[in-house]
C-alpha cells in the first residue's frame, strides 16, 4: 500500500442477516490497479462484503468510498461496478457477441461502438472468432472468458469475481488464473476476487484480506501471509494444519511436551511438506522431533503421505518412500519451519469460527 487514500475504501462496515452479524466493523483499503483477494471458509462473509461492494447487500453501518466518493446508498448500476459470478450468468439464448454486448446496449451505445467494443474483447480474451457462437457450445473455460468480457466492456471502475473458477476442472483454473492475473495487470483494473481457495488467492493477488467470523484477521502480501501468519487460524488456514503442543526453552529450543516438565507450552504450527520423517531422537540443530508410529499412509503421485501418531496427538508428513503402517518413525521440523502461537489460540479460533457474533 502507499501514502496516498486508497482507491477503494471499505470502513467499519457492518452487515447482519437478522440476529445474526456477518460482517463486524470490517475496514480494507485497495489502491488503485491492484488485485485483492477475499480469502476464507464457506460462511465466513467474504461473498456478502463483496455484494455489499457490489450494492446487492446494504449495510446498517460504516462507508464505502471508491476515489473518494460515498457510494455506500447507490444501487448497482450506478456505482460503476462489473461483477463475475459463479455460474457465469450468460443468457444461453444470445451468442458471444450479444452477450458481451449486453451492458452495453443496456447503457444506450451506438450499433457501431457496441460492434468495436466487442471486436476489442474478443481480441483480449483470445476468443477472436467466437462472436457469433451460441454460448452453449462453449467449454466451460470459454464461458468464463466470455463473462469476463462481458464484465470488461463496461469499463467498470472495479471488477469483483466471486469464486468464478470454482466450477471449472483443475486443468482450465490453472490456465485461467495465470490469464486472468496477467490481464488484470496489463489493463490495470482494480479487482476483489472471492475464493476459499488458498493457492489461488497466492497466485492471483497482490495483496490477500483473510476473513473469519465476520472479520478480517490478517491483510498482507500473499508471501507473507503464508510464511508470516499472525494467528493459528491464518496458519492453519495457510496450509500449516498440523498443530502440536510443544515446550519451548529459553534458547528457543522446542521439544516434545510430553518430555517438558516445567517449561513454557506453545502450539506448534507446520506444513506437511516442511517435516521429513528420520531415525533422529533428538534434535542437535534446533528442529523439532516428534516420536510416533506411521498410522496411514497416503500415496499422493509424488510420495507419500504420512499421518504419524504421537504422544501430543497426530501429526502429517510427506516422504518419498512406502512405509508400512505400525513402523515406529521419528517427524523432523526444521526451526524455520516452525509456526508458535499461545496455547489457547487454537481453541480461540475455532470458537469464533463456529458462529458469527450476534447483532447488537
Amino acid at each position: 500500500m502507499n501514502a496516498n487514500p486508497p482507491y477503494l475504501s471499505i470502513e467499519a462496515l457492518t452487515v447482519s442477516y437478522g440476529a445474526t452479524r456477518v460482517l463486524d466493523h470490517v475496514s480494507l483499503g485497495v489502491d488503485r490497479g491492484e488485485m485483492i483477494a477475499l480469502l476464507g471458509s464457506s460462511g465466513c462473509g467474504k461473498t456478502t462484503l463483496l455484494r455489499a461492494i457490489a450494492g446487492f447487500v446494504r449495510p446498517e453501518s460504516g462507508a464505502i468510498r471508491v476515489a473518494g466518493k460515498d457510494i455506500t446508498g447507490l444501487p448497482p448500476e450506478a456505482r460503476g461496478t462489473a461483477m463475475m459470478f459463479q455460474s457465469y450468468a450468460l443468457w444461453p439464448h444470445m451468442n458471444v457477441a450479444d452477450n458481451i454486448a449486453y451492458g452495453l446496449r443496456m447503457r444506450g451505445w451506438t450499433k457501431a461502438a457496441i460492434a468495436g467494443r466487442v471486436a476489442d474483447m474478443l481480441k483480449l480474451l483470445q476468443l477472436d472468432g467466437f462472436g457469433p457462437r451460441p454460448v452453449t457450445q462453449l467449454s466451460g473455460g470459454q464461458r468464463q472468458r466470455v463473462a469476463l468480457g462481458r464484465a470488461l466492456a463496461i469499463d467498470p471502475h472495479l471488477l469483483l469475481l466471486d469464486e468464478p473458477m470454482s466450477n471449472l476442472d483443475y486443468k482450465v483454473r490453472l490456465e485461467l488464473r495465470h490469464e486472468l492475473r496477467a490481464l488484470q495487470q496489463r489493463i490495470g483494473i482494480t479487482a476483489v476476487y472471492v475464493t476459499h481457495d488458498r493457492e489461488e488467492a497466492l497466485t492471483l493477488s497482490d495483496r490477500i484480506a483473510v476473513i473469519d467470523a465476520g472479520r478480517i484477521v490478517q491483510v498482507g502480501a500473499p508471501e507473507e501471509i503464508f510464511h508470516r501468519p499472525t494467528s493459528a487460524f491464518v496458519a492453519g488456514f495457510m496450509g500449516a494444519d498440523n498443530a502440536i503442543d510443544v515446550a519451548q526453552h529459553d534458547d528457543g529450543a522446542l521439544i516434545a511436551a510430553s518430555d517438558a516438565g516445567s517449561d513454557r507450552r506453545v502450539r506448534a504450527h507446520f506444513r506437511s511438506d516442511s517435516a521429513r520423517l528420520g531415525t533422529a531422537t533428538a534434535s542437535t540443530d534446533g528442529s523439532l522431533v516428534l516420536s510416533g508410529t506411521i498410522a496411514q499412509a497416503v500415496y499422493v503421485g509424488q510420495g507419500y503421505r504420512y499421518r504419524v501418531r504421537t504422544a501430543g496427538g497426530d501429526v502429517w508428513v510427506h516422504a518419498p518412500d512406502r512405509l508400512p503402517e505400525g513402523t515406529a518413525a521419528c517427524v523432523i521440523v526444521p526451526r524455520e519451519a516452525v509456526l508458535l502461537f499461545p496455547r489457547d489460540q487454537d481453541k480461540a479460533d475455532k470458537a469464533a469460527a463456529g458462529a458469527m457474533r450476534p447483532a447488537a
